[in-house]
């Protein structure tokens, strides 16, 4: 097949990891800004360097957004859906940055797979969706939830009886670490995901095999490296929205917030392979932070607009990238 493309296909693939970065940067450094333990700027740029890092360990989530939601035709007609796919994704990115919402990219990502495989009449793997993507996506918010509360619930009872300007300063500090952590996972789950669209498109376009033989190198390095950029330009419109709309946090909710979300993004994408959001963890940990001091502290009609734009973002990625692939159908011969 020739080249072009190919490369066409990895240029959206990428484009789509930059709106990753700068759309998701908000999900690791929010907290921390917020608090004020980190600048922006320094923020920015650890989560930049931990996004790069996180990035080479998720090989196993590369492989299930590559081989277990679609089965995409090999040829001309693999990568429309490919590339269409990624139009979606990046519609939806935009949208929700645009209106200052924390929506998932990963699920765009997997809606807009979805929507141009049904649109090109090509096979989904919905066992696999159920379980790999469905199933985590209702758990691993929940677990957020749970552990951002216990987590919080422990850090009161442990320093009871320290001064809370003293509590502050320590946890200020221990948010360097923890935001550190969150940036890691972003880069594990987030990056992977777009290197696995990258393997099946060239899998599709005869360039790999669609064997075991893992994530090539350079496409983790490239994916790492994008979404570095993109993470390091920022995203302060959903900044704003998750580091003050939801809840006023201190550096000890921040904390509890940051390593809780983290934990579940490791467990997720380390353990079970599975791609889960960053978004949907880091926002309900935060939510559920928020409800140690009381239920009330938290503004549920901020959340609700939020979880609104969780629900839509599968059928919204999915129909963008069912119309481009039927336009790509129509102005491009043998598709």
């Amino acid at each position: 097949m020739d080249l072009v493309p190919i490369i066409l296909v990895i240029a959206l693939a990428m484009g789509f990891n930059y709106t990753n970065g700068f759309h998701d940067s908000a999900n690791a450094i929010a907290t921390s800004i917020s608090t004020r333990a980190l600048t922006p700027r320094v923020a920015l740029a650890m989560a930049a360097a931990a996004n790069l890092a996180g990035a080479f360990f998720g090989q196993g989530v590369a492989a299930t957004v590559g081989k277990g939601i679609i089965d995409a035709p090999t040829g001309s007609r693999g990568l429309t859906i490919c590339a269409a796919a990624l139009v979606g994704a990046i519609g939806w990115n935009l949208l929700t940055w645009w209106r200052g919402l924390p929506s998932s990219s990963s699920h765009a990502l997997i809606g807009g797979l979805g929507g141009a495989a049904l649109a090109a009449g090509a096979g989904v793997k919905w066992s696999g969706i159920l379980e790999k993507v469905v199933v985590p996506m209702v758990l691993s918010p929940i677990i957020g939830l749970l552990l951002g509360y216990l987590v919080m619930v422990a850090i009161l009872w442990l320093f009871r009886g320290v001064a809370p300007h003293k509590l502050s300063r320590g946890f200020r500090t221990a948010q360097t670490v923890s935001a550190a952590a969150m940036a890691f996972g972003h880069g594990l789950q987030d990056a992977s995901k777009t290197a696995g669209v990258v393997v099946l498109a060239l899998t599709v376009g005869g360039f790999e095999d669609g064997g075991d033989d893992g994530v090539p190198f350079w496409v983790l390095a490239l994916s790492a490296v994008v979404i570095s950029l993109g993470t390091y330009s920022g995203g302060w419109r959903i900044m704003r929205t998750l580091g003050r709309r939801i809840i006023h946090l201190d550096p000890p909710h921040g904390f509890a917030a940051e390593a809780s979300a983290a934990a579940v993004l490791f467990v997720a994408g380390l353990t079970f392979h599975v791609p889960v959001s960053t978004t949907h963890v880091i926002t309900t940990s935060i939510m559920g932070v928020g409800a140690t001091k009381r239920m009330s502290a938290v503004r549920w009609g901020v959340a609700k607009n939020i979880v609104g734009a969780w629900v839509l973002t599968f059928p919204g990625a999915a129909a963008v990238a069912a119309l481009t692939f039927l336009v790509l159908h129509l102005v491009l011969p043998g598709v």
